[in-house]
């Protein structure tokens, strides 16, 4: 028999695909044996070249006039789907040949958290938790950005990563305010031997660049260094991460690593990290009531990271850490 066909159509954004990434075992779950085109935004794209079950994955890259639908329905009408999948609730699944589809509409939106939802959507009765595909190639993409720096500076220790910059107006943390907090933890005894690791894409150098002055030779540049997976990988390499609302936090948390999310006027109970080593920041810690992020205060943010410390490192793992 040949193997189902499936297509999931996800996000063009980093922190919805990886929100929704547990869907991805969920279909092998349903349909074992399935082969699974991915279709996302550029950005994204790589977190899907090692899930599995994927053989294919389209890149959207938005055009005028809903160009980059069309584009896709040229490449997915050839193919008898078994199942489509689509979170962003299109018309493209009712345009395709399916056995079954599913798409997501507003109604599923009843005040869930995000995981919540998509794993209502899918028909599972328990989260479908959210997953970071690492491999091999972003593995050494990390290293070799990572231990070059190590050696040239101060030499191995746990490493805090660090994500300063949200893509949505009002969700970034001032950029001083990284600096000063790594000031802090600089002087904090519980972080005595750390190295502090900005995260980010090309254009996020400017808010990275008061964290990276203030640890000097204990910090590790990986801003702009790779693609989404490798800064995954990066990730993957913290004892610690502290970030703005946005996709890297999703990733930190995806990938188990303690995770502080920082949120000014969104629904952090909604949007915060998932998974058991996560906690929220809020400059309104009132569920319902919102606050300028620039309402949230470095002192607020520095026992909010020493908390999570105390509750998920341990002194000697975090000693022995690369």
């Amino acid at each position: 028999m040949p193997a189902p066909q499936v297509l999931f159509v996800t996000s063009n954004r980093i922190g919805d695909c990886v929100i929704s990434s547990g869907v991805i075992r969920e279909i092998t779950r349903q349909l074992p044996g399935a082969e699974i085109t991915v279709a996302c935004g550029r950005p994204p794209a790589p977190f899907f070249r090692s899930a599995p079950g994927v053989v294919r994955t389209i890149v959207l890259d938005k055009k005028k006039m809903a160009g980059h639908w069309l584009d896709l329905w040229k490449q997915a009408r050839g193919t008898r789907w078994d199942l489509i999948i689509d979170i962003r609730g299109s018309a493209l699944a009712y345009l395709l040949n399916a056995r079954r589809r599913i798409v997501y509409n507003r109604r599923w939106e009843t005040g869930l958290r995000k995981v919540e939802m998509v794993s209502g959507l899918m028909g599972s009765t328990t989260p479908l938790d959210p997953e970071i595909f690492l491999d091999d190639q972003a593995r050494a993409e990390a290293a070799a950005v990572i231990d070059p720096q190590l050696a040239a500076g101060a030499g191995p220790g746990p490493i805090i990563a660090l994500a300063p910059i949200a893509h949505q107006p009002g969700k970034s943390w001032p950029a001083e305010r990284w600096g000063q907090l790594v000031e802090k933890l600089k002087a904090e005894p519980r972080f005595d031997g750390w190295r502090f690791m900005p995260v980010g894409g090309p254009g996020d150098r400017p808010p990275a660049t008061p964290a990276l002055q203030a640890a000097g030779p204990l910090g590790i540049n990986f801003v702009g260094k790779g693609d989404i997976l490798a800064s995954a990988a990066a990730i993957d390499r913290a004892a610690l991460f502290v970030g703005n609302d946005s996709g890297l936090m999703h990733v930190s948390a995806a990938l188990g690593r303690p995770t502080l999310g920082l949120f000014g006027p969104t629904e952090w109970w909604l949007y915060g990290p998932w998974g058991p080593r996560t906690r929220t920041a809020a400059s309104n810690e009132t569920r319902g009531q919102f606050a300028p992020i620039e309402d949230l205060s470095v002192d607020h943010v520095f026992e909010a990271v020493l908390a999570l410390h105390d509750a998920y490192v341990e002194t000697g793992a975090a000693k022995a850490a690369p």
